[in-house]
């Protein structure tokens, strides 16, 4: 929000049982990014200018986690988990030290939360409101707390165990994400008391306490998968599957043409050009970009590629990390391109394997060829020359270098360097019995007698 400065906590200290996995919750991934990962681009996105993050002790990988996204965030540890409010306090340095206008808390289990809904949450302390709380009505309100609203000022956040049967009936819901007037937030926090029956600091006090400090509270309400917590696995593929919907919308508004949109899978940074088609049940992973016009048909899967103008993949196509199409490169059907340059017109059609490799421009890789890239040391590289043809079935054993127009004969295996123009040929010498086939039948018929008889 333009004029105000503002510190983002986020809670990322929850250990996540109900997960039955060894893997902190925020660390599990949705659309190919953490959970962690999308609230911190979200964040960014909003235009916050530091992020806080509350992990639990031990926590060292999701500490890590947030600095490879954003290499600015500090970390603060909640060594006891005495709720909520309790955990906000544990970045109160952070808080002393950036004096912001305005904070956001944000749990790190809430993927979809979008930057725009967080913009729209800071309004009203912009107007003079102390405490601004994210609510949605969801279809069964059961289970959530309550917001108690009196005209457009929040009175209360009412869990549903204490709630009144008239408070019951109340369809709006805590979202739980809040924004606090950064002049009033440690005042606030620090009066809030745990004298419940969990003897926690739970941050839905803030509204009584301020309200009780005559500083106003006010709901802002979203989408429910805007404020959608993950706690199970279950919750976990309910927001994969959000999040896919909203990817693929967007690829759609964006002019994509998605041939059975349900069965192709985007991760949040897939990136596409003007004109790309996506046949069904494709797969993107992370760090894809497809440029204009380019074609990627079914049953392909695709991680860490680029993807050049009218470039053709699959089907049944690998592209691993460090995969690079050039214009108009073909990748056909069963094959699997990792750490190489294919460069423009290049085409490798059928059941191959190129790794750690360049094939120069108007290249032609035959069906069944292998870049023998792995000594069971180390990795070596493959470079084929420009207009270079490589027959069926050869195996060209790196390092190696095939010259620009070469022809390397079918079968071949290819140790030692090609010169351009050169013709090389690398197999065994082709030998016929006449009558062979008959004999070698008659020599098993007969073993097959000799084994019966031994029965």
């Amino acid at each position: 929000m333009k004029g105000r400065t503002c510190l983002a906590i986020v809670l990322a200290a929850g250990e996540g049982t109900r997960m039955r996995s060894a893997l902190p919750k925020v660390l599990h991934s949705v659309a190919g990014r953490s959970l962690l990962a999308h609230v911190l681009a979200a964040i960014a996105e909003a235009g916050v200018m530091a992020t806080a993050v509350v992990v639990g002790p031990g926590q060292e990988a999701v500490g890590a986690e947030a600095r490879r996204v954003l290499p600015g965030a500090d970390c603060f540890v909640q060594r006891e988990r005495r709720g909520t409010a309790h955990a906000v306090l544990a970045a109160k340095s952070a808080i002393r030290q950036q004096q912001p206008d305005d904070i956001l808390i944000v749990y790190g289990d809430t993927p979809l939360i979008q930057a725009a809904t967080l913009t729209r949450l800071r309004a009203p302390l912009a107007a003079g409101a102390a405490v601004a709380v994210l609510a949605f009505r969801p279809s069964d309100p059961s289970g959530y707390g309550r917001l108690v609203v009196a005209g457009n000022k929040l009175i209360a956040i009412r869990e549903e165990a204490d709630a009144s049967a008239a408070e019951k009936a109340i369809g709006l819901c805590n979202g739980g994400i809040m924004a606090l007037a950064g002049a009033h937030a440690l005042a606030i926090l620090e009066r809030i008391g745990d004298r419940n029956r969990k003897g926690e600091f739970y941050l839905t006090d803030a509204v009584e306490t301020a309200r009780g400090m005559k500083l106003d509270a006010v709901a802002v309400e979203a989408e429910e998968d805007d404020v959608r917590g993950i706690n199970t696995k279950s919750q976990l593929a309910e927001a994969e599957a959000v999040a896919q919907q909203r990817l693929r919308k967007a690829a759609l508004d964006a002019g994509v043409t998605f041939v059975a949109p349900e069965t192709v899978f985007l991760c949040a940074d897939t990136r596409f050009g003007k004109d790309v088609v996506v046949e069904p049940y494709v797969v993107f992973g992370e760090k894809v970009t497809i440029e204009d016009g380019a074609v990627i048909h079914s049953f392909s899967h695709l991680a860490g590629a680029h993807v050049g103008k009218g470039a053709s993949v699959g089907p049944f196509a690998r592209l691993r990390a460090g995969t690079r199409l050039g214009e108009k490169a073909r990748i056909g059907n069963f094959v699997e391109v990792k750490e190489a340059a294919i460069e423009a017109g290049a085409k490798a059609n059928h059941l191959s394997y190129i790794g750690d490799a360049s094939v120069g421009a108007n290249a032609n890789v035959g069906a069944g060829t292998i870049t023998c890239n792995y000594d069971g040391d180390a990795k070596h590289r493959t470079k084929i020359g420009k207009g270079a043809f490589i027959g069926s079935n050869s195996a060209l054993v790196a390092p190696v270098e095939i010259g620009d127009g070469a022809y390397v004969g079918s079968g071949s295996v290819i140790t030692e360097n090609v010169p351009a123009n050169a013709l090389a040929l690398a197999r065994s010498r082709q030998v016929i019995k006449e009558g062979g086939a008959t004999r070698l039948r008659s020599l098993k018929s007969l073993g097959k007698k000799k084994a019966h008889l031994g029965d």
